[in-house]
């Protein structure tokens, strides 16, 4: 198997306890750190852009939501309420 090149180097800071807790799974993991902390980064970081992206649901839900994709727009009093107001991160 050929081996990657580790070219872009990363930097963070830990404090002990969770030193300690990266280094003992990663010993549990038969891993080094850098792979162990490399590793459930890539695996948190994909799921978080999976979620942002991917949903399954079954058949009948899916053709529910196309159906109401397709229905004509309505007028939503609640939202053109929540959108008239500025948002508290504006204030």
């Amino acid at each position: 198997m050929a081996s990657t090149i580790r070219s872009a180097r990363l930097g963070l800071r830990a404090t002990p306890q969770q030193e300690a807790v990266l280094r003992r799974a990663a010993e549990v993991s038969n891993k080094s750190m850098t792979d162990f902390i490399l590793d459930s980064a890539c695996q948190a970081a994909e799921r978080t852009l999976l979620d942002q992206r991917l949903f399954l649901v079954s058949g009948s839900q899916s053709q529910a939501l196309l159906e109401m994709l397709d229905r004509p727009a309505q007028d939503n009093p609640g939202l053109q309420d929540l959108f008239s107001r500025s948002a508290p991160w504006d204030k």
